[in-house]
């Protein structure tokens, strides 16, 4: 492996683009009274297939989609950094210098800032991070250098949907104070900033996979990772020629990486693989689990069988893709959602419900993506039957007495990059 160098059913996202780029203009403005100097964006994603597989050094295939966080930046007289985001009403403000002195976040308490800030301060302070020990091995500016920036925020990437709006921010605000301050950041640079903000800034436990598909992300492909190793390579998806549609159901079931669930699940996988003596579950195989089901609780086991068939079913999927194309992955979407649901035990019933009023009516797969404990499901429809899927969807949530879902669209898309 190598590193590489959409449409709504609901609503149609043309203009959308624009349209965040105005909002983020707008309240630049407002923050400010002066127009940004530039705009930076960058992509949720959809995980195709390999859920919980990240942070256990394991195998994903996300992409990067159309819907984008946009950044607008503009240097500062001073060392002071503030920033502005569509989520809040109010800017939040710190000198360069006293980033230090908020982050990390110690384990289990809350930022010391609005979380919705921690995101871009976090990354800011993870960039200063990077260059300072870059500039003790005499590469790059020093940190003492960097002048202000004020920074303001919009994004149509839905939040809480397991579409990765945190990396969205991440790698927008990562590529601007990279190309502000002259620091050259590119690739898995960006997305290890990213990693280190959402981590011991914001405090969730996340793997690398997000930040890696926002930042390497390019059209009608998908990033192939290896989260050990963080080598990527695109593998084309092709589903314009299948006439083929990747469907996004979002539940509207808000989650957040940062309680207990996640991390409950992640600390089981550790467990897992001590008890198995390896370094972490991506060195077990299938033919591990006969064993490792003789030494474990029940729960530990499941948890660990999630895993080490999830890695199985990216390697499968990616195979599957370069020998028979894009029709032929259904089936292990099913079957990752199936896992999930059971052995590691992340769906609700709506992303159930989603999954199976989906399938019953004709998806090739269907499966829940992201996180888990809410958020969004994804579909491989044919083109001509997104309308009959969605409908049947909103159908059995209504049935069902659920909120009615956000269904939509998206397609591979390009990764973080400045747009002005």
């Amino acid at each position: 492996m190598t590193e590489p160098t959409s449409s709504a059913a609901d609503a149609p996202v043309s203009g959308a683009a624009e349209a965040t780029h105005d909002a983020a203009a707008k309240l630049f403005v407002a923050m400010t009274g002066r127009l940004p100097g530039g705009f930076w964006s960058a992509p949720g994603r959809v995980n195709l297939i390999g859920e919980h597989t990240d942070y256990n050094e394991g195998f994903v295939l996300p992409f990067a989609i159309a819907q984008r966080t946009v950044a607008a930046v503009d240097v500062r007289a001073d060392r002071m950094i503030r920033v502005a985001s569509a989520f809040s009403e109010e800017a939040v403000e710190v000198a360069l210098d006293d980033l230090a002195t908020i982050f990390p976040t110690p384990v289990g308490e809350h930022p010391a800032v609005p979380e919705w800030a921690a995101y871009p301060l976090g990354v800011a302070w993870a960039v200063m991070q990077l260059a300072q020990r870059a500039h003790e091995h005499g590469v790059r500016v020093a940190p003492d250098e960097f002048v202000g920036v004020d920074i303001a925020i919009a994004s149509d990437v839905p939040v809480g949907a397991g579409l990765s709006s945190s990396a969205a921010i991440e790698g927008a605000v990562a590529l601007a104070l990279s190309d502000v301050w002259n620091l050259e950041l590119r690739g898995a640079e960006l997305a290890s900033i990213g990693r280190m903000a959402e981590n011991e800034a914001v405090g969730a436990p996340t793997g690398i996979m997000d930040q890696m598909a926002s930042t390497l992300g390019e059209p009608d492909a998908a990033v192939f990772l290896d989260c050990r190793t963080l080598a990527a390579e695109l593998v084309p998806l092709g589903l314009t020629d299948a006439e083929l549609s990747i469907v996004v159901i979002d539940t509207r079931v808000k989650h957040a990486h940062s309680t207990g669930g996640y991390g409950e699940r992640r600390a089981a996988c550790e467990r897992g693989a001590a008890i198995m003596g390896v370094p972490a579950l991506r060195d077990l195989t299938v033919a591990d689990l006969e064993r490792a089901q003789a030494l474990m609780d029940d729960v530990t086991f499941r948890r660990v069988r999630h895993v080490v068939t999830e890695n199985q079913r990216v390697l499968d999927t990616v195979r599957v893709l370069r020998s028979e194309g894009v029709r032929g992955i259904g089936a292990l979407l099913t079957a990752s959602h199936a896992s999930m649901r059971d052995d590691f035990e992340i769906s609700v019933p709506e992303l159930d419900t989603a999954v199976e009023s989906a399938l019953a009516v004709g998806a090739l797969g269907a499966r829940m993506t992201g996180g888990g404990f809410g958020g969004a499901a994804i579909a491989l429809v044919e083109d001509h039957a997104v309308g009959a899927v969605s409908d049947a969807v909103r159908a059995a949530f209504a049935a069902a007495g659920f909120t009615e879902p956000h269904i939509f669209t998206v397609t591979a898309s390009a990764g973080a990059h400045r747009d002005r």
